[in-house]
């Protein structure tokens, strides 16, 4: 049995959560990323290797430790999602998308340095959606140099 077609207002929310997912690690703002999966697993995976963290902190601490922030407090990225697709199912919501991320900094010339998609998983609770789970599948990784500060895949 197919989910029905979720609603405009079921959509826009899940759809807020993920762009405001990209908004909060572009600008730095890595409380707030931590923030959207404080109720949530948060999954990275390339080739056989996958990373899972649990809550917020954990969230946080991931990405304060992975992520190479500049002077001026952004990790100079922007994360490009497109092709986003949602099934919702009562309080269950389940989309995937594909995201790019971009990069530029005073070694590194503009260009996309990772792409993927995002299979997430989605709860409303109380009248809201929230993340309740997020894996990340990078599909074609490039130049991270700059953006991260370890080898996740070494």
């Amino acid at each position: 049995m197919t989910a029905a077609a979720p609603s405009a207002d079921d959509w826009h929310a899940v759809e807020t959560l993920i762009m405001t997912y990209a908004e909060r690690v572009d600008l730095g703002d890595f409380a707030g990323v931590a923030e959207l999966f404080a109720h949530a697993t948060y999954r990275a995976a390339a080739g056989d290797q996958v990373t899972s963290q649990r809550g917020a902190e954990a969230v946080l601490a991931t990405f304060e430790g992975m992520v190479r922030r500049y002077d001026d407090g952004t990790p100079r990225t922007k994360h490009v999602t497109t092709n986003l697709m949602v099934d919702v199912d009562g309080d269950v919501a389940n989309s995937r998308c594909y995201f790019t991320v971009f990069q530029q900094t005073d070694v590194l010339a503009l260009q996309p340095i990772i792409a993927g998609r995002y299979f997430d998983r989605f709860e409303r609770v109380d009248g809201d959606w929230r993340f309740a789970d997020r894996l990340i599948h990078s599909d074609l990784i490039g130049d991270l140099s700059q953006h991260l500060l370890v080898d996740p895949f070494a």
